[in-house]
């Protein structure tokens, strides 16, 4: 049967991509669309759409990009390199590009071309801070869908400064943007200007930038604006561009040119050899123990151990006493209110994120427990008050809090309340991490990170996300996990390369779930803390902190540590309540 169609497939760390061409070199069929690590499902939806609009006929195929490995080992078609394949088309579609900029989800390439030598590739090693991951954690934190920046973005902006070699940094700087009521189309442009920014100063390292240029990738297609931050940073003009018709797919169009050894099959015959992946049996060799036996201890833990209060509650309705304490913990996402009673009941509590007026936020909370009082008919006069976190100078001052609260201080005083027996107190936030531990009573050394928010709650939230679950369902999956994926100690980039690594051993999403939960209290032990005797930890752990909503991080806790830690239902609370508690102490003073 005579080869009619050239098919190419890209798949990459967030997105898959494909293209087809007909004889003559024109484009018949094109998709781009999020995987969510279930590659397989959706190329065989590519490839029942490409036989619906082309039959079952002859296709020659070939696979590139960075996830794309897996599918060409498993269903033994050939491989070509991205950057190979985007040349490939560059060479013969667009002769007159000496500049490609690629950016990708996880990955950014720049290729210099040269009538007289080699194309000259540059690829991003350990950082994202260029790609359009970074873009998204960006998004996020301003609430914004990521599709929705360039329409949120005017011609008037100012340009802040902002760290984007790592988006913990960078979170930090729109944080602080937010909370100074900054608008959001100077945020945007900012972080637009920091990817162009970093982009260059990672990849293009001196060597020169010569039109014509081209930009591809799904930022590039999907923002359009952002091609012009770059060009501010080249200092060139969009008479210097050429346009690509499909920048999306590139690297597809660039797999569909090639002219190696290519695979020669049918529709249905390319859809089945991608298929029999759902069959093969677990190849991987380095995995770690299931957080829980069987469903008999699973159970028993989620409806048992992890269901015991600590903390007694009561509502306000409910609440006889006559005075309360507030406690607020202003983070840099999020705001909680505590407001305990007498006996240190837990009357009322207030959880939200900030969405960049942290103020906004604080107001919101207190005017709930307001109504709650007028609901009630109950007259309950506060008689003292703190607030702690990263906006403490500011809450305290809007509001005449009576005491600002050291973070560590706040954990510690939740944490003793908890277990007043207690060795170390490990909090772990959306962002930040804490690690205090007790000697003798006191507290005896602190650690936080600085660099770094591999092992933080955010870290398996955005995975989540990525894989199309939300954290509660996410943390529900890691519990039945057979076997977790050993994903090591590593930053986001790197954890990105081996959840990809991962699914080529076939793994499960439950399995990277699990392994996702283990990485996290890994991180904070050997990157934070830096030690491998789990023994200084003590036998009176307490964790808190909204991460450890998630119950199997807990749970790889303890399964790490050989016995079982201290967790209260609110553990995202915990630094409310304790600043609750001490306003409570230096009230009775």
């Amino acid at each position: 049967m005579k080869n009619t169609f050239r098919l190419g497939l890209d798949v990459g760390s967030t997105t898959a991509k494909m293209a087809v061409l007909d004889a003559n070199g024109q484009l018949v069929y094109n998709s781009y669309a999020r995987h969510n690590t279930k590659i397989t499902e959706l190329v065989c939806e590519f490839l029942t759409a490409i036989e619906q609009k082309i039959g079952n006929e002859q296709v020659s195929a070939m696979v590139t990009g960075s996830a794309g490995m897996g599918i060409s080992e498993f269903a033994n078609i050939p491989f070509v390199q991205e950057v190979v394949a985007a040349s490939r088309l560059i060479f013969e579609k667009y002769p007159k590009v000496r500049t490609l900029v690629d950016l990708g989800g996880e990955d950014s390439k720049m290729i210099f071309f040269h009538p007289d030598r080699s194309p000259d590739i540059r690829m991003n090693g350990n950082c994202a801070g260029g790609t359009g991951a970074f873009i998204d954690q960006m998004a996020m934190l301003l609430n914004i869908p990521i599709e929705q920046l360039d329409a949120h973005l005017t011609d008037n902006y100012t340009v802040y400064s902002m760290a984007s070699r790592c988006g913990v940094f960078a979170k930090t700087d729109v944080q602080n943007l937010i909370s100074r009521e900054v608008p959001k189309s100077d945020i945007i442009a900012s972080v637009f200007h920091a990817v162009a920014v970093q982009t260059m100063n990672t990849l293009a390292r001196a060597c020169d930038i010569e039109p014509k240029i081209m930009f591809c990738g799904g930022p590039f297609s999907f923002l359009p604006k952002l091609k012009g931050f770059f060009l501010n940073v080249m200092k060139l003009s969009e008479e210097d561009v050429i346009h690509a018709d499909h920048p999306e797919i590139v690297s597809a169009i660039g797999a569909a040119l090639m002219e190696a050894q290519r695979l020669e099959c049918t529709v249905q015959e390319l859809k089945a050899r991608v298929s029999q992946k759902r069959a093969l049996p677990l190849i991987r060799t380095s995995t770690l123990p299931p957080l829980f036996t069987g469903d008999a201890q699973r159970e028993h833990w989620l409806t048992h151990e992890k269901e015991v209060e600590l903390v007694k509650k009561v509502t306000v309705e409910e609440y006889t006493g006559s005075k309360c304490y507030v406690g607020i913990d202003s983070g840099s996402t999020t705001t909680k209110l505590a407001i305990v009673g007498e006996n240190k009941e837990l009357i009322f509590r207030y959880y939200a994120h900030n969405n960049g007026n942290p103020l906004h936020a604080v107001k919101q909370g207190l005017q709930q427990f307001s109504d709650e009082l007028a609901t009630a008919r109950k007259d309950i006069k506060i008689a003292g008050s703190a607030v702690t976190g990263y906006g403490e100078d500011l809450i305290k001052a809007a509001f005449g809090i009576d005491y600002g609260v050291v973070e560590t201080i706040a954990h510690y005083t939740a944490a003793h309340f908890l277990n007043p027996e207690l060795s170390f107190v490990l909090d772990i936030g959306g962002q930040d991490m804490k690690a205090i531990f007790i000697k003798n009573g006191e507290i005896s050394r602190v650690e936080l990170n600085e660099a770094c928010s591999s092992g933080c709650g955010s870290f398996v939230e955005t995975f989540g996300k990525s894989l199309g679950y939300t954290a509660p369902e996410f943390a529900v999956l890691a519990c039945t996990a057979d076997h977790p994926c050993d994903l090591g100690t590593r930053c986001t980039v790197f954890m990105n390369s081996k959840v990809k690594q991962s699914l080529r051993e076939n793994a499960t999403t439950a399995d990277i779930a699990a392994g996702l939960s283990y990485s996290v209290i890994k991180n904070c032990i050997h990157k934070v803390l830096k030690f491998n005797d789990l023994n200084e930890l003590g036998q009176h752990i307490v964790v808190q902190g909204g991460a450890f909503k998630n119950a199997s991080i807990q749970r790889a806790l303890e399964v790490l540590v050989g016995h079982p830690v201290t967790c209260s239902k609110i553990p995202e609370l915990m630094g409310a309540y304790g600043a609750a508690l001490i306003a409570m102490k230096n009230v009775a003073k």
